[in-house]
């Protein structure tokens, strides 16, 4: 079941980066919502509220319902800015949602069977995620929490890749109508083992063997030894 998100905002006449400050000194956080057939409207949200939602990983990836002024409006979060010290948000985008409009947003990779791949299990490997989101194309209705992705199949060397996943219906992939079918997730050989099992460069001489002298020389005689 989808969890139900709600962002409680006011509208703000006052603009500019002074109106800004002062709105923070409030505990509100400053915001623009955009899209559909309304021009956008600046407005101010909760900073307490955002912050236990920001805490939630389906918060980014899923259908919010923005109070507003009476009116309840269905938004996605599209931009977030952060303090570059402290992380506290400091603005957000929410875009307006329409029904039968298509919209594109970023939805987070869920790894499982890591543990029991045969790859990892009894071929020593180790997984490395090339990507932890994709972006999806789908209907509101449509739109995904998260995308899972099964590692439980994987071979050593072996990858999955993005025409791989299993997505919901009505969700296709960015990246793929682009003709980038990239690589999500592999499992390979921890670089020692690599190392070690690549073969010397090189034979060495056997034990016991006795050392050649090089072409073109002669070995000292006995006696010119003793006397250095």
């Amino acid at each position: 079941m989808k969890e139900t998100f709600v962002v409680n905002a006011e509208s703000r006449a006052d603009q500019g980066k002074g109106a800004s400050r002062r709105l923070r000194r409030q505990g509100k956080i400053p915001a623009i919502v955009y899209g559909g057939t309304e021009p956008p409207t600046p407005i101010a949200v909760s900073a307490n509220e955002m912050t236990q939602h920001l805490k939630t990983e389906a918060f980014y990836s899923h259908l919010l319902t923005l109070q507003l002024d009476g009116q309840s409006l269905q938004v996605v979060l599209k931009d977030l800015q952060r303090h570059p010290v402290s992380g506290y948000a400091i603005h957000a985008d929410f875009m307006r949602v329409q029904a039968d409009r298509v919209l594109r947003m970023h939805v987070p990779l869920h790894f499982k069977g890591a543990d029991i791949a045969p790859g990892v299990k009894t071929g020593g490997g180790i997984v490395e995620h090339h990507l932890n989101q994709v972006e999806v194309e789908c209907l509101p209705k449509d739109l995904p929490e998260y995308i899972e992705v099964d590692l439980s199949h994987l071979q050593v060397n072996e990858s999955i890749h993005l025409s791989q996943l299993k997505l919901p219906q009505g969700v296709t992939l960015v990246e793929l109508k682009h003709g980038n079918d990239q690589s999500v997730a592999s499992i390979h050989l921890p670089r020692a083992v690599v190392e070690e099992e690549t073969p010397a460069a090189q034979a060495t001489p056997a034990e016991g063997a006795a050392a050649q002298p090089a072409a073109g020389t002669t070995e000292p005689k006995k006696e010119e030894k003793e006397k250095k």
